[in-house]
């Protein structure tokens, strides 16, 4: 049975040809749906044994569903061009493939941090359905992170290894991006109608760092531990004054 490993690009160039490299002899195929990168990713994909399209961002979903279709094969593996398939993740999923795929398969992702894998604070364990048949999966969600959504109901197999990703470059680039996913969820959140109060930011900072640092036994990942429930907390007032924004500027 063939398979067909999908990526996303938007200026990439530090980490696509790692994750392309991983695929290679897992995938019968790679596609890449690239949106307009600006840095050397097309350069260093035409040297890469990649099928590469170029298209404007469409959001996240629409994007991915965009680039399912792009695909030759019925089974595709999504991945991120900052993850990477372990060694025991590429032979499990070679396993799977020599037998023959049924069902969808979820993956563990594991998180290197700045260079220190993260195994605490609410990140691992990670699991997530990557694996998949086109014709009965497809990604859903207008605004923030997608899901994957079934047509039909589908076993979904957990595989060994982990899908090893490399998040950010610094802790200014972590919380650049986590303000991003803020705004865009408190975008979401004010379509869906919800409301907050004075203190919400606050108190909701205030309970997201204590449930990663402390509940979910961030302190264990030491300093790193510390930066991830700081920044999280700190995206959270964000995320809640720009609902009291939106909400007030529709009012």
């Amino acid at each position: 049975m063939k398979l067909s490993a999908t990526i996303i690009t938007l200026n990439e160039e530090d980490n696509i040809e790692r994750c392309v490299r991983s695929l290679i002899g897992v995938a019968d195929e790679i596609v890449i749906l690239d949106s307009l990168s600006t840095d050397r990713t097309a350069e260093i994909c035409s040297k890469l044994p990649v099928i590469f399209h170029q298209k404007a961002w469409m959001g996240y979903a629409q994007s991915k569903n965009y680039l399912n279709s792009l695909t030759t094969n019925e089974y595709i593996l999504s991945i991120d061009a900052d993850e990477v398939l372990s060694d025991e993740l590429r032979e499990s999923i070679l396993r799977e493939k020599e037998q023959g795929f049924h069902g969808a398969y979820s993956v563990n992702r594991l998180t290197n941090y700045l260079g220190q894998w993260i195994y605490h604070s609410g990140w691992y364990p990670d699991i997530k359905v990557r694996l998949f048949p086109k014709s009965i999966c497809q990604w859903d969600g207008m605004y923030v992170h997608e899901t994957l959504e079934m047509k039909q109901p589908l076993e979904v197999n957990m595989l060994n290894g982990h899908l090893e990703h490399y998040s950010y470059k610094s802790f200014e680039d972590h919380r650049a991006r986590a303000d991003k996913y803020s705004l865009l969820t408190a975008q979401k959140m004010a379509a869906q109608g919800k409301k907050a109060s004075v203190l919400k930011p606050y108190l909701s900072a205030i309970g997201r760092f204590v449930a990663m640092y402390i509940i979910k036994g961030g302190f264990l990942d030491g300093k790193m531990g510390y930066k991830i429930a700081q920044i999280s907390a700190q995206s959270n007032i964000l995320k809640y004054k720009e609902l009291r924004r939106i909400n007030s500027e529709n009012n």
